[in-house]
């Protein structure tokens, strides 16, 4: 199952799980969307992997 991290690894912006700024890589390194884009150069810091949009989950 996939790890809801509720913080930008970053910058420490709150990404709920219904976040549409959240971005995520294959080991679900989580960070917004401003911080891939502008900071990070769309590569992990942490491992080097690329980043996609990572799925909303509804509040239930």
């Amino acid at each position: 199952m996939l790890e809801m991290r509720s913080v930008c690894e970053h910058c420490n912006k709150a990404l709920p799980a219904d976040s549409s700024e959240a971005m995520i890589c294959a080991y679900e390194c989580t960070f917004c969307r401003t911080c891939v884009e502008t900071t990070l150069d769309h590569k992990c810091p942490n491992c080097g992997g690329t980043f996609e949009k990572r799925p909303v989950k509804k509040p239930t």
